[in-house]
């Protein structure tokens, strides 16, 4: 099979490392993925799991942890349900390149539901009264940047036009989930570490790698509308 071409992004692949089993979802049809509303109402009734035991949840680290928010948004293009990503500038110090939902860190002050939509509007333009959070997807967390990240999920009203942040944001594009989903994009790996193996997604689009925490948020997304 051909692999589409992905993007220039540096993937940090251990010298030790293997391929990953295919999900069910994986194929070019996956008419769950084209349907608007059953997209809505999949992630809708999505029920959070906050295991505080779980071996990720559990490292030490995490209590020390900023948390930060993402805005996973649906918009209804004509390709089919889509989301908003971004690439980030180069010259950031967490994340350089990397392809990331909108967001940031969580002030004092407001929710994660606020913070997600608030980062939204000052990265992208997003204008907070055509987003209507739709709940939450499991929380994740990165060791490189301290974060404990919430991803938020929302559908957005039409199709938005956008005003960048040039500061943090080098592009921003959405991509309809069915085309995620493609056996010619997506694939995830194992990679060994000293803490013990960790399950890797990429998603190669034919101009962007996504990955990272990203690539996880991207999953679980899927996993829930096609369950």
């Amino acid at each position: 099979m051909i692999r589409r071409r992905g993007g220039n992004q540096v993937i940090p692949r251990p010298t030790q490392w293997r391929e990953g089993e295919a999900p069910s979802w994986l194929s070019s049809s996956n008419p769950q993925l084209r349907d608007h509303a059953h997209v809505l109402k999949a992630l809708s009734s999505h029920v959070v799991e906050r295991n505080e035991d779980s071996v990720e949840m559990s490292q030490e680290w995490v209590i020390t942890a900023r948390v930060s928010a993402v805005l996973v948004t649906i918009v209804d293009t004509p390709e089919g349900p889509s989301v908003i990503l971004t690439r980030r500038t180069d010259h950031l110090r967490n994340h350089p390149g990397q392809i990331s939902f909108p967001g940031g860190r969580v002030e004092e002050s407001e929710s994660v539901h606020e913070a997600a939509i608030r980062e939204a509007h000052e990265e992208i333009g997003l204008q907070p009264e055509r987003v209507h959070i739709i709940g939450e997807l499991d929380p994740l967390t990165t060791f490189v940047s301290n974060s404990l990240i919430i991803p938020v999920v929302a559908r957005v009203d039409g199709i938005p036009d956008f005003v960048l942040e040039e500061a943090e944001v080098a592009r921003v594009f959405m991509t309809p989930l069915h085309d995620l989903a493609r056996e010619d994009t997506y694939r995830n790996e194992w990679w060994a570490r000293p803490q013990g193996d960790i399950n890797i997604h990429f998603f190669e689009l034919d101009d962007e790698t996504v990955w990272g925490a990203t690539g996880r948020i991207l999953r679980q997304l899927i996993d829930v509308v096609t369950a």
